[in-house]
Formats: C-alpha cells, sequence, structure tokens
C-alpha cells in the first residue's frame, strides 16, 4: 500500500496525509490545507477506522489525520486540536504504530489577571525543571488514546524530540467532523 504523504517542513516537522469521508468540511490548520483522500483510496486505514469505532462504542469518526514520525528529531509542538469545524467537546482517538514515543500534555495558561499572578507565584515554589500540571506517557505500538470532552480547550499537548527514538512512528489520529 502506498501512502501519499506531504513532506515535513520547518511548519510542520513530520509527515502527514488526510483522508475524510465524502461532503466532510476541509481541514485547514496552522496555514495549512491538506488535500483529502477518500476512505476507499487506503481500504486499510478503513479497517482500522472500523476496529476503533468497535472498540469506542457510539464513537462516529469520519476523518482521520496521519502523521509519519521518522525518527526522534521529527516531533509535534505544544497545541490543542480545538479548530472550530471539530466543535466545542471534540472526541480524537488516537492509535500509534512503530517506535515508542512520549505524550506530554499540560495545562493551559490561565487567561485572567489573577489566575496568572496565582500561577505566577505557585511556579516560583517549584523544584527546577518540574512544569505545574504536565504529565507525559508512553505511546507503545498499537496503543490507543481517547481524547474526550473540554481538554482540547483546557489543555495542549506535544510529542516531543526525543534522539533515542531511532525508528518510524505512525499516528492515526480520527475525528469526527460535523457535516
Amino acid at each position: 500500500m502506498k501512502i501519499s504523504l506531504r513532506m515535513a517542513s520547518a511548519v510542520e516537522p513530520r509527515d502527514t496525509c488526510y483522508v475524510a469521508s465524502e461532503g466532510v468540511t476541509e481541514l485547514k490548520y496552522s496555514g495549512y490545507q491538506p488535500h483529502a483522500y477518500s476512505w476507499d483510496d487506503y481500504p486499510v486505514l478503513k479497517d482500522i477506522l472500523k476496529a476503533v469505532h468497535e472498540a469506542l462504542p457510539g464513537s462516529k469518526f469520519n476523518s482521520l489525520l496521519l502523521n509519519r514520525y521518522k525518527s526522534g528529531s521529527d516531533y509535534v509542538s505544544w497545541h490543542s486540536d480545538d479548530e472550530k469545524l471539530y466543535g466545542p467537546t471534540p472526541e480524537i482517538a488516537s492509535v500509534s504504530f512503530g517506535c515508542e514515543r512520549e505524550f506530554l500534555l499540560r495545562k493551559k495558561p490561565a487567561k485572567t489577571p489573577q489566575a496568572i499572578q496565582g500561577a505566577e507565584k505557585s511556579t516560583a515554589k517549584r523544584p527546577k525543571g518540574s512544569p505545574p500540571d504536565q504529565h507525559g506517557f508512553v505511546l507503545k505500538h498499537g496503543s490507543l488514546l481517547v481524547m474526550r470532552g473540554y481538554m482540547q480547550r483546557d489543555w495542549v499537548h506535544s510529542i516531543p524530540k526525543r534522539m533515542k527514538a531511532n525508528s518510524v512512528r505512525i499516528n492515526l489520529t480520527f475525528r469526527l467532523v460535523p457535516t
């Protein structure tokens, strides 16, 4: 099976491919609008979608962003998948294949002046190198990570560079785009 991937660039340090059901609104993020392939173009991805739906009864994903990390120097920086087209409480199912990689998650900074002052005070008391409200998970081959509810509103996540990650990782992120 050959999958057409967008080559990594300074804007996006990994390769990507977007698959969506017919009639789904076009995806645009970070100034980039990928070409949408059909599920019929990639039957194996359609089979994985079916398995995800079986693992998550009631889920209704209709799009997929495939990311290929060729080595530990490929990464995704801190972000939320909070594009308006996903709605206020998107559900995202992330399936990983290949090299294990660390997935980091941290609370978004508070936006009110009082909360910011409080965070600055509490940050000063923390040991160096211990960020507030940050968690890390190792995403192993075949793992399924589900993000729901207000996670995209309240948290950011990343896959950092890791020089010890010396083989390919494929990540499939399934999403529902309301039509």
